[in-house]
């Protein structure tokens, strides 16, 4: 049986800092799972939404990716870094040399 679109933002949704606009964001890039972020370039995925939207982009968009990426890489998060606000530039995540 084939997932529903809602399935998948679903799916996308158990990343901590995704709600439903950040899950459609993901789709445009063709990002339909939480394993589809494993190895992925959050400041390529970025830079392809602001070009797909045809418009700046809020820099959080970008934090929220990098969380999203690390959660998706990780078997068990560290709880921190899954706040989005941790990589921030200069944030926690860059402290820790994650960026």
């Amino acid at each position: 049986m084939m997932r529903t679109q809602r399935d998948q933002a679903d799916e996308l949704r158990r990343i901590p800092g995704v709600g439903p606009s950040l899950a459609r964001d993901l789709r445009l890039l063709g990002i339909e799972r939480v394993a589809d972020l494993r190895g992925r370039d959050p400041e390529e995925l970025y830079r392809r939404l602001e070009a797909r939207v045809g418009h700046h982009v809020d820099r959080c968009v970008l934090y929220v990716f990098r969380s999203s990426v690390y959660f998706a890489e990780q078997t068990q998060p560290e709880h921190e870094l899954t706040k989005w606000w941790n990589w921030k530039d200069g944030g926690l995540a860059e402290g820790r040399g994650l960026l």
